[in-house]
């Protein structure tokens, strides 16, 4: 797995290149965000971790220029900035999670290691651009999921958190998922345990997609499934 680091603090690049590359990770680090922009849209890279606070051109600021030129690499942003606003601008503007300094390396390790797992999973894929279940084929690079309704078929164009949720179900098929690892799964952090932000974008995937494909399971969470089945 290769790995771009983008970090102006030396001491925090050094530290995190260092354990990378101990356990087998490529490191490359660059301390500005044009550096960062220009290499994490090479195809060189299978992770970008992005600071917020870099020189030149901010995090945001790379992150909106990455997804507006539809470059999806896996983005882990890293910051000093604790407010929810932040968290909340960076995770809906793309980012694949969000961790805040001063963190334990092992928490970054953990991080790193769940999107090189995800980046292999082979489960229910058609190729490595796309997963299926049934009818049902969400695109990889396009975030476009198309499925057959009554006569026709249709095609609809996924936000970025909707097609994290719809990835995870499909990598997933006809298993239980609790709101908890899908929490974890699609937005990288802890919320209120009160936060009913899962339930929500489940409700927009059944709008999107048809709300017999996302069965509730009481006291449980949810499944994907094939209504044909």
């Amino acid at each position: 797995m290769r790995i771009l680091i983008a970090e102006d603090e030396a001491r925090i690049s050094r530290f995190v290149e260092r354990g990378l590359k101990a356990h087998g990770y490529a490191c490359t680090v660059v301390e500005d965000g044009i550096s960062a922009l220009d290499l994490a849209s090479s195809g060189d890279f299978d992770l970008l971790i992005l600071d917020v606070g870099l020189p030149r051109m901010d995090g945001f600021q790379v992150l909106k220029a990455l997804r507006e030129m539809d470059v999806q690499i896996p983005i882990l942003m890293v910051t000093a900035r604790t407010g929810v606003d932040d968290t909340v601008q960076g995770l809906e503007g793309g980012a694949n999670d969000y961790i805040a300094k001063p963190f334990r390396f092992e928490e970054l390790l953990a991080r790193v290691k769940l999107r090189a797992r995800e980046a292999t999973s082979g489960a229910g894929a058609v190729s490595s651009d796309a997963l299926r279940l049934g009818d049902l084929q969400l695109d990889l690079r396009t975030r476009i999921a198309t499925f057959w309704a009554e006569t026709e078929e249709r095609s609809v164009e996924l936000s970025s958190r909707e097609f994290t949720m719809a990835r995870v179900f499909l990598e997933n098929p006809n298993q239980v998922l609790t709101r908890d690892l899908l929490l974890s799964k699609v937005w990288g952090f802890d919320y209120d345990g009160a936060s009913n932000v899962v339930d929500v974008y489940v409700g927009y995937l059944r709008g999107k997609l048809g709300a017999k494909r996302l069965v509730t399971v009481r006291g449980a969470g949810y499944k994907l499934v094939d209504p044909a089945a």
